[in-house]
């Protein structure tokens, strides 16, 4: 038999492991045909189908569960051979592909990560920023060391990988001088009719501030929702309205922004964590970042 085409190996895995060629393809950016095709070829090659059709959907085969284990073990082993040479041609700095999801805050991000560049060895940073299931499907295929999320690893991934607590911090009221003055007297109560710039209605934390406000009969004047962040506080250095923000980033956030604090509310609590395709951490860079979010981020 002729040598085994790799690429295709890889397509029967991630369609094997996603459950069908439409998942899959999302995963892959690549069309129902085109996948098709490739594992077609595949099964061509091996001489034995690897899926069977059940309904509309694939179920493996005999033959296709013995190829998935072994295609498992390989491209583990693929991944374990690039931590092993740190990723990096001799004598270049060492690579850390980050990907952070887009709804934590760019300052815990650039926290987190000033660890990794404070190495002995010098360290290359490649950061991406996308939503959640984006940046799992591209840690599943190992172009990502490290995926920095604001919920652990989603009950019932199909995804191997696992979630690495990195800490947990309450959040803080924010907003610019002459409003921070105004509404700081009476908090939380002044925050009834409050102007307010808050997160998108769908982000998690946004969820448990409307709990809050709701448990304490709070009823804010909401001016802007963003998806942003950053932007949401760009918006409020200008004193559009009051901002919400990690405690834990609280002296970055009044010298980056200009923006004082109004009151605390320890009540909202909101994790981070680190998301990798291994249960020990192993990359240099993973390892210091997370024992300074441990010891120093999130316990001021």
């Amino acid at each position: 038999m002729e040598s085994l085409n790799y690429h295709h190996l890889r397509y029967f895995w991630v369609v094997a492991r996603e459950g069908g060629l439409v998942p899959a393809g999302k995963v892959l950016r690549l069309s129902h045909p085109t996948l098709s095709a490739q594992i077609h070829t595949l099964e061509a090659q091996l001489g034995e189908p690897l899926f069977n059709k059940v309904g509309r959907r694939l179920v493996l085969s005999e033959t296709g569960r013995v190829v998935f284990r072994y295609a498992d073990e390989i491209f583990k082993l693929g991944h374990e051979l690039v931590d092993a040479v740190g990723g990096r041609p001799v004598g270049q700095p060492m690579r850390l592909n980050v990907g952070a999801v887009d709804a934590v805050p760019k300052l815990v991000v650039s926290l987190l990560l000033r660890p990794a560049l404070s190495l002995p060895e010098p360290v290359r940073l490649i950061c991406h920023e996308d939503a959640y299931d984006k940046l799992l499907a591209d840690l599943s295929l190992h172009a990502l060391d490290v995926l920095i999320a604001d919920a652990p690893l989603p009950t019932g991934s199909s995804v191997r990988a696992y979630s690495h607590l990195l800490g947990e911090t309450g959040m803080s009221v924010f907003g610019a001088p002459p409003l921070a003055k105004a509404y700081k007297r009476g908090f939380p109560r002044s925050l009834h009719g409050a102007p307010m710039l808050l997160p998108l209605e769908h982000v998690p934390l946004r969820r448990s501030l409307d709990q809050w406000f709701a448990k304490h009969g709070l009823v804010p004047r909401i001016v802007g929702e963003f998806e942003d962040s950053a932007l949401l506080k760009v918006f409020g250095s200008e004193g559009v309205g009051l901002v919400v923000a990690p405690s834990a980033v609280e002296r970055e956030i009044a010298a980056q922004y200009r923006l004082q604090l109004v009151g605390r509310i320890d009540e909202v609590r909101e994790r981070f964590y680190a998301i990798t395709g291994e249960r020990k951490l192993k990359h240099p860079a993973v390892v210091a970042l997370t024992a300074v979010a441990r010891s120093e981020v999130f316990a001021r």
